[in-house]
């Protein structure tokens, strides 16, 4: 979506709690560059709201009593498809309902601001604010049969040992990752090298994230421990409030966790990840940035390439923001720009022509 800059971002706030609408509506307002046009407490508000205001992105909660609110999303998307962030609970519950909202095309995914102090409310302010910044630039496709672009299938297993064991592939994604990830995840065999993640994605959803990837792709996939060894057939998830590097201990790649400061306003943020990988895989590593706003992990993935790895980003078409493999394309930190529905086969393509521990 592209946006007069001069104009206001219009958002419609959709959630069935007065106090958390008031609460939305207040943050929104106090930034310069944009303005809640309408606050609906349910969808059947929401429907003729949409119609009568055109807002450019929608704040959801899909538990909401009057009507379901995945319900609302997938006609939505089907009908009227516009960029919509949810602002959901951290519960087991909530967390498996954003998931599928996710699915259903939802371009982000934010925790409710928590009521419980000042620096609760501060921080998740500022994170809903740049998710609906995001939002807003995002491209949004009609749902249908006919709007899902073509996908390859399953890759061969790669049959290599050596290949599967000692290569590392670090992915950075932001906005409309999840979906992105989950699409090349589930193309991997179960002998693909191990696999680092960081994707955007608020504390308490990363662990149903990674068990959903689990029960649908051939590897394994999983929330990352600190300390734990980076296997073949397996990709590792940084948890939604902590950052993920790789190091090296012996002949064995590690997971650690972290508890520091945000880097690029971001805990996880790529740039720790790529910067680690670059130092600890180095020639090894093969990195990959998806979807996502703003510059996380450019700088990062420059220092992998330097380092002697291979690097990928999603082309624009197939992303739903363009800014992060943007930011890496002009740094220089990119060896190929793929879609989406090519990366994995790209990466396999990949290994299996290059000398092991060299540049091609």
């Amino acid at each position: 979506m592209n946006l007069d800059p001069k104009r206001k971002i219009k958002v419609l706030v959709i959630d069935d709690s007065a106090l958390i609408r008031m609460l939305l509506t207040e943050i929104v307002n106090r930034e310069a560059d944009m303005t809640v046009v309408g606050a609906a407490p349910d969808p059947l508000r929401a429907r003729e709201m949409i119609r009568a205001l055109d807002p450019d992105v929608l704040t959801l909660d899909v538990e909401m009593q009057k009507l379901d609110g995945l319900d609302f999303l997938d006609r939505l998307m089907r009908l009227r498809p516009m960029p919509v962030v949810m602002v959901s609970t951290l519960t087991p519950r909530g967390s498996e309902t954003t998931l599928r909202a996710l699915e259903l095309g939802a371009v982000d995914v934010v925790a409710k601001p928590k009521l419980d102090g000042a620096k609760g409310m501060q921080a998740g302010a500022a994170e809903l604010i740049e998710r609906i910044r995001a939002a807003a630039q995002a491209r949004v496709a009609r749902r249908g049969p006919t709007a899902q672009a073509v996908r390859e299938g399953p890759l061969p297993t790669l049959g290599d040992r050596r290949a599967s064991s000692e290569q590392v592939i670090a992915i950075g994604a932001s906005t409309g990752g999840t979906e992105a990830l989950r699409e090349f995840l589930q193309q991997l065999p179960p002998d693909a090298p191990g696999v680092v993640v960081t994707q955007h994605m608020p504390a308490g959803f990363t662990r149903a994230f990674a068990q959903r990837l689990d029960g649908l792709c051939r590897i394994r996939v999983k929330e990352a421990e600190d300390g734990e060894r980076v296997l073949a057939g397996h990709a590792y998830i940084a948890p939604g409030d902590r950052h993920l590097s790789v190091r090296r201990d012996g002949t064995n790649y590690v997971t650690a966790l972290s508890d520091g400061p945000p880097v690029n306003r971001h805990r996880p943020s790529v740039e720790v990840l790529f910067q680690s990988v670059a130092t600890h895989v180095g020639p090894n590593a093969i990195g990959i940035m998806m979807t996502g706003m703003g510059k996380d992990g450019a700088q990062g993935m420059l220092a992998m390439r330097q380092a002697g790895a291979y690097n990928f980003a999603q082309d624009e078409a197939s992303c739903i923001v363009f800014g992060m493999p943007r930011e890496a394309i002009a740094v220089g930190a990119v060896d190929e720009v793929a879609p989406l529905n090519a990366l994995a086969g790209r990466v396999f393509q990949h290994l299996g022509a290059r000398p092991h521990g060299n540049r091609i």
